[in-house]
């Protein structure tokens, strides 16, 4: 175990976090493969690569809105357009930008209409930042844009291109700060199913395990409590991927799926379990669940690739789905950072043919299904783990190497009541004997 977890807080007696390190790093990682592009400049709204680029926050309300952007030229620092009193925050207290932090609205996603220019606004500022720095007959890569600014930005003369994914390629490997900090994220989500083991039982409800779940997080610091995917009994097959106000019962199989963000750095952490009980069904689901997981994971080093991961998953077929893309996402890996989905994907839809090489200080989430024979049950597992220089290190730590039992405390005269049983029991031989023997006393026969 090298990865080190550290505390919440700065110290000065102890090497933990360094957040400049983290800033300087990942701008170097996208300003040197910019200057290797076709591109002049990059242009992002995405709120993950605004981030990555200015090292900048205002709060997840605002994650869906595309309401600022920053732009990186070649050879020069980034530039911020935000929040107009965001702005002046980041001035004062976030000294690596300056006044390169600016006010700056587009359309909100659509809630100003076209008739009061923002677009128009949005595209004349980069075009003066472009001729500035003589850059405005080169292409403009844009990660993602409400089309009237794509438009307007093509109005003044710019070449769009794909800057999406350069933005996808720098965040494949993670700095040693980014991986602290995607470790100390899914610590905190260990505690979350600790605190859900010991509070799960019948007439808890779905809903109610998400609250739990999300105080704890917050409780630890979580800035962003993304979703946590609660699914319970008959729901767990085919996955809903979506929480309801369905209540637990004894036997019910449930997995949940923990996505949270800890200064900005996120997890995707399944987990399953049953409540009281597991049938013998669901047991031979999770380990045929737990097998394929660890298949894949032992595949985890570098030089490896994308493909000999998704080989050694089942095909569509062999659980009930007509193709892959019917079945995307329930054998799947993906990378981790910023985002919840990074690159490489891992999938049998597109790996076998799109390989990727596995390559030190990536972050993967791998994550299996298989459902149970019974019909209606199924298991869900998940884990995180860094790429090393010589192998992989797992960094999701909460015990799923078997099935586990949540609120097992049954007792018959007989003692405890077996936490692997059925939700009908066949009939005991004296039953057996006790209907045979009453058919015959009464002569009771099928009339029709």
């Amino acid at each position: 175990m090298a990865l080190k977890t550290y505390g919440a807080m700065a110290v000065d007696w102890e090497n933990r976090i360094d957040f400049e390190r983290l800033r300087t790093e990942r701008l170097a990682r996208a300003k040197a493969l910019l200057a290797k592009s076709e591109m002049g400049a990059l242009l992002c709204f995405d709120m993950n690569n605004v981030r990555y680029l200015t090292a900048t926050h205002i709060g997840t309300w605002a994650q869906d809105k595309i309401s600022r952007f920053a732009l990186l030229p070649q050879n020069d620092e980034p530039i911020l357009w935000d929040f107009g009193s965001a702005a002046r925050h980041h001035q004062q207290n976030c000294p690596w930008l300056g006044e390169r932090s600016r006010p700056g609205i587009p359309l909100l996603r659509g809630a100003m209409s076209p008739e009061m220019g923002r677009a128009e606004n949005v595209a004349k500022k980069i075009k003066l930042e472009l001729e500035m720095r003589g850059l405005l007959q080169q292409p403009l890569g844009i990660d993602v844009v409400e089309p009237p600014i794509l438009f307007a930005l093509q109005k003044e003369g710019i070449t769009i291109v794909d800057g999406q994914q350069l933005m996808s390629d720098a965040r494949v490997i993670k700095t040693q700060d980014e991986i602290s900090l995607l470790n100390h994220s899914a610590m905190m989500v260990d505690a979350a199913y600790d605190e859900l083991y010991r509070a799960m039982k019948p007439g808890m409800s779905e809903n109610q395990a998400v609250g739990l779940a999300s105080k704890v997080l917050y409780d630890l610091g979580s800035e962003y409590v993304e979703a946590v995917n609660a699914i319970s009994g008959e729901r767990c097959n085919p996955h809903p991927h979506v929480f309801s106000d369905r209540v637990l019962r004894p036997g019910d199989p449930v997995y949940y799926d923990i996505l949270h963000s800890y200064m900005g750095y996120r997890t995707c952490y399944y987990r399953c379990f049953t409540i009281g009980y597991a049938s013998h069904a669901m047991i031979d689901a999770y380990k045929r669940c737990r097998d394929y997981l660890d298949a894949s994971i032992s595949l985890i080093q570098p030089g490896r690739t994308t493909a000999e991961i998704a080989s050694v998953w089942p095909k569509a077929e062999e659980f009930g789905f007509p193709d892959e893309e019917a079945a995307f996402a329930l054998q799947f890996g993906h990378g981790i950072g910023l985002a919840i989905w990074e690159k490489p994907v891992i999938s049998r839809m597109v790996s076998l043919e799109h390989s990727h090489e596995i390559k030190p200080g990536m972050v993967f989430a791998l994550e299996t299904f298989w459902p149970s024979k019974d019909g209606w049950s199924a298991a869900r597992i998940e884990e995180e783990i860094v790429v090393t220089e010589t192998g992989h290190e797992v960094i999701t730590r909460f015990p799923a190497e078997k099935l586990m039992v949540a609120g097992a405390h049954y007792h018959t005269v007989d003692g405890p009541l077996a936490t692997t049983r059925e939700n009908e029991a066949a009939p005991s031989k004296q039953v057996v004997k006790m209907v045979e023997a009453s058919a015959k006393r009464e002569g009771v026969a099928a009339t029709d």
